[in-house]
């Protein structure tokens, strides 16, 4: 599996003539709100901004195979932006994906707090090249009396995966320089990356991440046995996510989420196991 992380402005190396195509691409890109970034402005006026998000959809776009996906983060506030800027690109609108965050919600003195971020799903061309309908097994609700003996499918509204907040519940995932501050404010988990892949790829397809941050996507892509390329403007950022696709820390290994899809009827296929002994668990968890 090729799994690679470039030094470079995202846009100019869309522009390069490469021969390489994408089948899924996860676009989390700054979201233009005053974090500090080395080397790029997170305070551009709202048009550049946009203007700049069309042209980096549109440059993806041109590189995708035939009913390839992008799933394209931000907030909520910007959903409209978001669909507007897909659509002009030639991105054909699936799924407005809702990720309830788990942490508080931010309150708000004249609205309803805010609890959610949004994942634009879309694809090139009317039918996705693959869709694997996954099936979880979701924590039984005070009102149900009997768990689903086959999970369900997975909905538009994923409210079982936390983010990895700046306190307690952010765990060990972060990365984090040497003087012990996170390298990335906006770190995604490993376990969101892990739903998308597993929903829009198979085991061999090509994953992009234009913005690659902190690495997740690669990290996920890795261990799902999927091709990746990631872009990556900051040095320090290169260097961290270098480190952490040569040695899986704990807190990457993505193994232990694999229960929550054993519904799914083409697991195996699309999630290899690392051992024989733990496709002989999962095959017994199924038949319990």
């Amino acid at each position: 599996m090729q799994c690679e992380i470039i030094l470079d402005d995202c846009e100019n190396y869309l522009k390069q003539n490469h021969s390489r195509q994408f089948d899924l691409t996860f676009l989390d890109p700054p979201f233009n709100q005053g974090k500090s970034y080395n080397g790029h402005n997170d305070q551009m006026e709202p048009s550049e901004y946009w203007d700049w998000m069309k042209r980096v959809c549109t440059l993806i776009f041109d590189r995708t195979s035939e009913g390839g996906a992008i799933y394209f983060m931000q907030r909520e506030k910007n959903t409209q932006f978001v669909l507007e800027t897909l659509d002009a690109a030639g991105w054909i609108y699936q799924n407005l994906i809702i990720w309830k965050k788990k942490t508080s919600a931010v309150p708000c003195s004249h609205r309803f707090g805010l609890h959610h971020q949004i994942i634009a799903f879309a694809t090139k061309g009317k039918k996705p090249r693959t869709f694997n309908k996954l099936r979880i097994d979701p924590t039984l609700l005070p009102h149900e009396k009997h768990k689903r003996p086959t999970g369900m499918y997975v909905t538009d509204v994923w409210d079982d995966i936390r983010e990895l907040t700046s306190g307690y519940f952010a765990g060990d995932e972060p990365l984090r320089h040497a003087d012990g501050e996170r390298a990335h404010k906006q770190q995604s988990p490993v376990q969101l990356l892990t739903r998308i892949i597993l929903s829009s790829t198979n085991v061999g397809d090509a994953v992009f991440d234009p913005f690659a941050g902190t690495g997740t996507t690669l990290v996920v892509a890795k261990q799902l046995q999927r091709n990746s390329i990631g872009i990556e403007r900051d040095s320090l950022n290169v260097h961290l996510i270098q480190k952490r696709l040569s040695h899986l820390r704990k807190s990457d290994d993505i193994e232990r989420f694999r229960h929550d899809y054993i519904h799914t009827q083409n697991l195996d296929n699309i999630w290899p196991v690392k051992h024989q002994k733990d496709l002989l668990r999962y095959q017994q968890k199924l038949t319990v």
